[in-house]
């Protein structure tokens, strides 16, 4: 497979496997600097036809600890509140589609601990 059409399968995973979800029960007027919304929780739904596990990154490029590697039709969750980011932290989706390729969620959410 050439090497664009590589990049645009790649692409569509992605746009496919990801999925943010907000969970907070407290809503709050977040900064200006803060990326909307704000949240506890991420999940990332694979919608995609291959396996894949994930880690919140944050735009320092620190990451959580990776989920584990799961099937299409379920979501894996991590809460930001058990990593070591302050509250506030931007952060993001990065999903390593198994034997395919690695990217960066579209969305960036800012962290809330409840």
């Amino acid at each position: 497979m050439n090497r664009t059409r590589t990049r645009h399968r790649s692409a569509a995973i992605l746009a496919s496997a990801t999925a943010l979800a907000c969970l907070p029960s407290v809503t709050a007027a977040a900064a200006p600097s803060q990326a909307q919304p704000c949240v506890q929780k991420v999940a990332v739904v694979n919608n995609a036809g291959l396996v894949l596990s994930w880690a919140a990154a944050a735009r320092t490029g620190e990451q959580s600890a990776q989920t584990d590697e799961y099937p299409i039709n379920q979501a894996r969750v991590v809460d930001l509140a058990t990593t070591l980011w302050p509250q506030g932290t931007d952060v993001r989706p990065f999903v390593d589609a198994v034997a395919r390729t690695k990217e960066f969620g579209s969305s960036d959410v800012s962290s809330r601990h409840l």
